[in-house]
Protein backbone atom coordinates (compact mmCIF):
# COMPACT_ATOMS: atom_id res chain seq x y z
CA UNK A 1 0.00 0.00 0.00
CA UNK A 2 1.29 3.45 -0.95
CA UNK A 3 2.64 5.19 2.33
CA UNK A 4 1.27 8.37 1.00
CA UNK A 5 -1.96 7.04 1.70
CA UNK A 6 -1.46 5.47 5.01
CA UNK A 7 0.86 8.53 6.63
CA UNK A 8 -1.41 11.68 8.62
CA UNK A 9 -1.42 14.80 5.94
CA UNK A 10 1.18 17.50 7.51
CA UNK A 11 -1.39 19.96 5.61
CA UNK A 12 -5.14 19.17 5.25
CA UNK A 13 -6.95 22.48 4.56
CA UNK A 14 -11.11 22.36 4.27
CA UNK A 15 -13.05 24.85 2.51
CA UNK A 16 -10.99 28.22 2.80
CA UNK A 17 -12.63 31.00 2.00
CA UNK A 18 -10.79 34.18 2.76
CA UNK A 19 -12.27 37.56 1.88
CA UNK A 20 -10.42 41.01 1.51
CA UNK A 21 -13.08 43.64 2.09
CA UNK A 22 -14.98 43.05 -1.14
CA UNK A 23 -12.70 40.90 -2.87
CA UNK A 24 -13.01 37.14 -2.21
CA UNK A 25 -9.32 35.49 -2.91
CA UNK A 26 -10.18 32.05 -1.79
CA UNK A 27 -13.93 30.28 -2.79
CA UNK A 28 -14.10 27.04 -0.88
CA UNK A 29 -10.30 25.86 -1.33
CA UNK A 30 -9.35 22.44 -0.13
CA UNK A 31 -6.23 20.45 -0.04
CA UNK A 32 -4.02 18.04 1.50
CA UNK A 33 -0.35 17.36 1.76
CA UNK A 34 1.35 14.27 2.58
CA UNK A 35 4.84 12.97 3.91
CA UNK A 36 7.28 12.73 0.87
CA UNK A 37 5.19 14.59 -1.61
CA UNK A 38 6.45 18.08 -3.37
CA UNK A 39 2.90 19.31 -3.96
CA UNK A 40 2.68 22.10 -6.73
CA UNK A 41 0.33 24.91 -6.15
CA UNK A 42 -0.07 25.93 -10.01
CA UNK A 43 -1.65 29.26 -10.78
CA UNK A 44 -1.55 32.74 -12.93
CA UNK A 45 -0.93 35.63 -10.87
CA UNK A 46 -3.62 36.60 -8.27
CA UNK A 47 -5.13 33.05 -8.34
CA UNK A 48 -4.68 32.34 -4.50
CA UNK A 49 -1.65 30.76 -4.41
CA UNK A 50 0.54 33.59 -2.05
CA UNK A 51 -2.89 33.88 0.09
CA UNK A 52 -3.16 29.63 0.21
CA UNK A 53 0.73 30.09 1.71
CA UNK A 54 -0.11 32.67 4.46
CA UNK A 55 -2.95 30.80 5.77
CA UNK A 56 -0.78 27.87 6.10
CA UNK A 57 1.65 29.41 7.67
CA UNK A 58 -0.06 31.20 10.24
CA UNK A 59 0.09 34.62 8.92
CA UNK A 60 -3.70 34.92 7.89
CA UNK A 61 -6.72 33.67 9.35
CA UNK A 62 -9.04 32.61 7.02
CA UNK A 63 -12.44 33.97 6.94
CA UNK A 64 -14.02 30.18 7.00
CA UNK A 65 -13.10 26.73 6.67
CA UNK A 66 -10.44 24.74 8.18
CA UNK A 67 -6.82 24.09 7.92
CA UNK A 68 -4.54 21.90 10.23
CA UNK A 69 -0.49 22.06 9.87
CA UNK A 70 1.60 19.41 10.88
CA UNK A 71 -1.82 18.43 13.58
CA UNK A 72 -2.22 22.10 14.65
CA UNK A 73 -4.42 24.66 13.80
CA UNK A 74 -1.70 27.65 12.46
CA UNK A 75 -3.61 30.55 13.77
CA UNK A 76 -4.27 29.03 16.84
CA UNK A 77 -1.01 26.96 18.21
CA UNK A 78 1.50 29.41 15.91
CA UNK A 79 4.25 28.38 17.65
CA UNK A 80 4.15 24.43 17.46
CA UNK A 81 3.41 24.98 13.25
CA UNK A 82 6.22 27.94 13.04
CA UNK A 83 8.80 25.09 14.65
CA UNK A 84 7.89 22.62 12.00
CA UNK A 85 7.55 24.89 8.92
CA UNK A 86 10.64 26.74 6.08
CA UNK A 87 8.84 29.47 4.79
CA UNK A 88 10.03 31.59 1.57
CA UNK A 89 7.56 34.25 0.69
CA UNK A 90 7.14 35.55 -2.51
CA UNK A 91 8.53 38.66 -1.35
CA UNK A 92 10.69 38.06 1.20
CA UNK A 93 11.01 40.62 4.14
CA UNK A 94 14.52 40.55 6.14
CA UNK A 95 16.50 42.82 8.14
CA UNK A 96 18.22 44.27 5.67
CA UNK A 97 20.64 46.28 7.84
CA UNK A 98 22.14 42.66 8.88
CA UNK A 99 24.69 40.35 6.96
CA UNK A 100 23.40 37.09 6.25
CA UNK A 101 25.87 36.14 8.91
CA UNK A 102 24.05 37.73 11.32
CA UNK A 103 20.96 37.22 9.93
CA UNK A 104 21.46 33.49 10.14
CA UNK A 105 22.74 33.67 13.57
CA UNK A 106 19.30 35.35 14.44
CA UNK A 107 17.27 32.78 13.04
CA UNK A 108 19.27 29.99 14.65
CA UNK A 109 18.67 32.22 18.09
CA UNK A 110 15.09 32.62 17.51
CA UNK A 111 14.36 28.65 16.96
CA UNK A 112 16.38 27.55 19.77
CA UNK A 113 19.12 25.77 17.89
CA UNK A 114 22.53 24.37 18.82
CA UNK A 115 25.19 26.53 18.02
CA UNK A 116 27.57 24.40 16.53
CA UNK A 117 25.02 22.06 14.74
CA UNK A 118 23.27 25.46 13.48
CA UNK A 119 26.81 26.83 12.42
CA UNK A 120 27.37 23.69 10.44
CA UNK A 121 24.38 23.74 8.67
CA UNK A 122 24.65 27.60 7.69
CA UNK A 123 28.59 26.64 6.13
CA UNK A 124 27.02 23.89 4.39
CA UNK A 125 24.17 26.15 2.87
CA UNK A 126 26.32 28.86 2.22
CA UNK A 127 28.74 26.92 0.07
CA UNK A 128 26.16 25.00 -1.86
CA UNK A 129 24.86 28.04 -2.62
CA UNK A 130 28.12 29.99 -3.49
CA UNK A 131 27.31 32.95 -1.60
CA UNK A 132 30.43 32.91 0.87
CA UNK A 133 31.58 35.97 -0.49
CA UNK A 134 28.44 38.31 0.28
CA UNK A 135 28.36 36.17 4.07
CA UNK A 136 29.38 39.42 5.55
CA UNK A 137 28.28 42.13 3.64
CA UNK A 138 24.60 44.29 4.34
CA UNK A 139 21.67 42.07 3.00
CA UNK A 140 20.82 45.62 1.52
CA UNK A 141 23.81 45.71 -0.80
CA UNK A 142 22.92 41.88 -2.33
CA UNK A 143 21.34 41.48 -5.44
CA UNK A 144 17.92 40.00 -6.05
CA UNK A 145 19.21 36.65 -6.62
CA UNK A 146 21.56 36.59 -3.73
CA UNK A 147 18.55 37.80 -1.08
CA UNK A 148 16.60 35.10 -2.26
CA UNK A 149 19.37 32.30 -1.50
CA UNK A 150 19.81 34.12 2.14
CA UNK A 151 15.98 33.43 2.64
CA UNK A 152 16.33 30.04 1.14
CA UNK A 153 18.68 29.19 3.48
CA UNK A 154 16.71 30.78 6.53
CA UNK A 155 14.17 28.37 5.62
CA UNK A 156 16.02 25.45 6.10
CA UNK A 157 18.55 26.12 8.95
CA UNK A 158 16.18 24.31 11.07
CA UNK A 159 15.13 20.94 8.67
CA UNK A 160 11.80 21.71 9.13
CA UNK A 161 9.45 18.73 8.16
CA UNK A 162 7.37 21.23 5.81
CA UNK A 163 8.35 23.44 3.63
CA UNK A 164 6.21 26.08 1.98
CA UNK A 165 7.92 27.87 -1.02
CA UNK A 166 6.04 30.64 -2.53
CA UNK A 167 8.11 30.99 -5.79
CA UNK A 168 11.23 30.12 -4.50
CA UNK A 169 13.18 30.33 -8.13
CA UNK A 170 12.54 34.04 -8.31
CA UNK A 171 16.19 35.42 -9.22
CA UNK A 172 17.91 32.02 -8.51
CA UNK A 173 20.66 31.68 -11.36
CA UNK A 174 20.43 28.26 -12.91
CA UNK A 175 23.12 26.39 -10.55
CA UNK A 176 21.51 27.05 -7.64
CA UNK A 177 18.12 26.75 -8.57
CA UNK A 178 18.93 23.03 -9.62
CA UNK A 179 20.36 22.82 -6.22
CA UNK A 180 17.48 24.06 -4.57
CA UNK A 181 15.37 21.18 -7.06
CA UNK A 182 17.39 18.49 -5.92
CA UNK A 183 17.32 19.29 -2.52
CA UNK A 184 14.03 19.68 -2.39
CA UNK A 185 13.42 15.99 -4.10
CA UNK A 186 15.82 14.94 -0.82
CA UNK A 187 13.71 16.40 1.71
CA UNK A 188 10.50 14.84 0.16
CA UNK A 189 12.76 11.13 -0.05
CA UNK A 190 13.55 11.56 3.65
CA UNK A 191 9.62 11.94 4.79
CA UNK A 192 9.30 15.36 4.60
CA UNK A 193 6.79 17.37 2.20
CA UNK A 194 6.69 20.80 0.21
CA UNK A 195 4.29 23.43 -0.64
CA UNK A 196 5.32 24.43 -3.87
CA UNK A 197 3.73 27.42 -5.39
CA UNK A 198 4.81 28.52 -9.02
CA UNK A 199 2.95 30.14 -12.21
CA UNK A 200 6.19 28.60 -14.13
CA UNK A 201 4.56 25.38 -16.22
CA UNK A 202 8.19 23.54 -16.58
CA UNK A 203 8.95 24.09 -12.83
CA UNK A 204 5.73 22.30 -11.82
CA UNK A 205 6.53 19.90 -14.73
CA UNK A 206 9.68 18.81 -13.70
CA UNK A 207 9.87 18.44 -9.72
CA UNK A 208 6.11 18.29 -8.76
CA UNK A 209 4.58 14.74 -7.63
CA UNK A 210 1.34 15.95 -7.30
CA UNK A 211 -0.07 19.41 -9.03
CA UNK A 212 -3.02 21.28 -8.00
CA UNK A 213 -4.35 23.99 -10.41
CA UNK A 214 -5.61 26.94 -8.70
CA UNK A 215 -7.62 29.13 -10.31
CA UNK A 216 -10.00 32.03 -9.09
CA UNK A 217 -9.51 31.15 -5.05
CA UNK A 218 -10.57 27.25 -6.08
CA UNK A 219 -8.61 23.83 -6.90
CA UNK A 220 -10.12 23.21 -10.51
CA UNK A 221 -8.50 19.73 -10.78
CA UNK A 222 -5.29 18.05 -8.74
CA UNK A 223 -3.55 15.01 -9.46
CA UNK A 224 0.09 13.58 -11.45
CA UNK A 225 1.10 15.19 -14.10
CA UNK A 226 -0.54 11.67 -15.78
CA UNK A 227 -3.79 12.42 -14.13
CA UNK A 228 -3.92 16.22 -15.19
CA UNK A 229 -3.09 14.70 -18.98
CA UNK A 230 -5.53 12.10 -18.78
CA UNK A 231 -8.50 14.75 -17.53
CA UNK A 232 -7.67 16.98 -20.59
CA UNK A 233 -7.90 14.27 -22.71
CA UNK A 234 -4.48 13.08 -23.67
CA UNK A 235 -1.35 11.48 -22.86
CA UNK A 236 0.96 13.54 -25.20
CA UNK A 237 -0.13 17.29 -23.84
CA UNK A 238 2.14 19.63 -22.25
CA UNK A 239 1.35 21.11 -18.73
CA UNK A 240 0.91 23.96 -20.36
CA UNK A 241 -2.10 22.83 -22.37
CA UNK A 242 -3.73 20.72 -19.80
CA UNK A 243 -3.75 24.23 -17.68
CA UNK A 244 -5.27 26.15 -20.34
CA UNK A 245 -7.92 23.53 -21.18
CA UNK A 246 -8.58 22.88 -17.17
CA UNK A 247 -9.22 26.63 -16.76
CA UNK A 248 -11.16 27.25 -20.21
CA UNK A 249 -8.73 29.93 -21.18
CA UNK A 250 -7.44 27.53 -24.77
CA UNK A 251 -10.19 29.18 -26.83
CA UNK A 252 -9.70 32.66 -25.23
CA UNK A 253 -5.95 32.53 -26.35
CA UNK A 254 -6.65 31.66 -29.89
CA UNK A 255 -9.06 34.45 -30.02
CA UNK A 256 -6.26 36.58 -28.41
CA UNK A 257 -3.56 35.54 -30.84
CA UNK A 258 -5.42 35.98 -33.92
CA UNK A 259 -6.60 39.41 -33.02
CA UNK A 260 -3.04 39.91 -32.70
CA UNK A 261 -1.97 38.16 -36.10
CA UNK A 262 -4.62 40.35 -37.66
CA UNK A 263 -2.97 43.81 -35.93
CA UNK A 264 0.72 43.02 -36.44
CA UNK A 265 1.49 40.32 -39.05
CA UNK A 266 -0.78 41.45 -41.98
CA UNK A 267 0.84 43.04 -45.07
CA UNK A 268 -1.57 45.92 -44.82
CA UNK A 269 0.33 47.62 -42.13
Amino acid sequence: MDSQIVDEPLVEAANLVMAFDTVRALEGLSIKIHPREIYGLLGPNGAGKSTTMKIVAGLLEPTSGTVRVVGYDPARNPVEVKSQIGYVAENPVMYESLSPRDFFEFIASVRGLDVRTANRTVEQLVTAFDMGQYFDSPIATLSMGTKQKVAVIASLIHRPRLLLLDEPLNGLDARSSRILKDMLSLHAQGGGAVLFSTHIMEVAERICTRIGIIYSGRILAEGTLEQLRQMAGGNDVTLEEVFLKLTNEEAEVEDTMKTLREAFFTDDR
